[in-house]
């Protein structure tokens, strides 16, 4: 399945421990339907010593989170749902340019 969400789009946590949190996007794995975003649903996790990390201790690192959990946030910082609408020109293959929209207010993401 496609996802409508991007990799470096802002987003905004709208259910869950930490809603209501705004964070860009890391990672997308459309595969198992998540998202990684920046600072939401951190976690730590206890290291031992080891080349990398010469000292060790706990690590606060985020966990990915489903996707239907998270709104983007358009440009007037508002969460919205994704649209797509086809552009007038043609790619390089000579199909439609696929546009994303804001729905709450139309212009394009």
């Amino acid at each position: 399945m496609k996802l409508k969400i991007k990799k470096n789009d802002t987003v905004m946590v709208i259910s869950g421990n930490d809603k209501g949190k705004t964070g860009r996007v890391l990672e997308v794995i459309p595969d198992k339907m998540r998202i990684l975003v920046e600072g939401v649903n951190l976690r730590v996790k206890a290291t031992r010593p080891n080349p990398n990390n010469q000292q060790g201790g706990l690590i606060h690192q985020e966990m990915p989170i489903h996707y239907s959990n998270v709104q983007i946030i358009d440009d007037e910082k508002n969460p919205t749902r994704i649209g797509i609408r086809f552009a007038d020109k043609l790619d390089a293959k000579g199909k439609p340019i696929k546009i994303r929209y804001a729905k709450s207010n139309g212009k394009d993401i």
